[in-house]
């Protein structure tokens, strides 16, 4: 299993998990099956708000499932439509976190729980 956490900076699975997927500057893959990880740049890290695109930020790098503080819904649905799981955060670091998904305590995140924007009172869930 992939599982990808957007991150500021590289701190490997030490890095803080991010608080909101499409702004995130990289992307720690945890390969779960190969006991590896890899770190991806961001490449749609400046599109505008509501225009996300997960293929492009993942630079098409196969993952089963995102684990984020928060996200909006357009990158939502397309992470679904790919097949994508994603779950909110839990904790603070990959670490905890990649722990918490794999024994299943990770709340999915579902269109009524995305963020709508980041103006003062925007809804932001994060």
């Amino acid at each position: 299993m992939k599982i990808c956490f957007p991150v500021s900076k590289d701190e490997g699975i030490g890095s803080a998990v991010y608080n909101h997927f499409g702004s995130a500057p990289l992307f720690v893959v945890v390969d779960t099956a190969s006991n590896s990880i890899t770190v991806i740049n961001n490449r749609d890290q400046h599109h505008e708000h509501g225009a996300c695109n997960p293929t492009k930020a993942l630079d098409g790098y196969d993952v089963d499932a995102v684990v984020v503080g928060g996200i909006g819904s357009g990158a939502l649905n397309k992470l679904n439509a790919m097949g994508i799981s994603v779950h909110r955060a839990g904790a603070e670091t990959v670490t905890e976190n990649l722990q918490l998904l794999l024994s299943d305590q990770l709340h999915p995140i579902t269109l009524q729980t995305t963020c709508i924007g980041h103006a003062p009172g925007g809804g932001c869930a994060h």
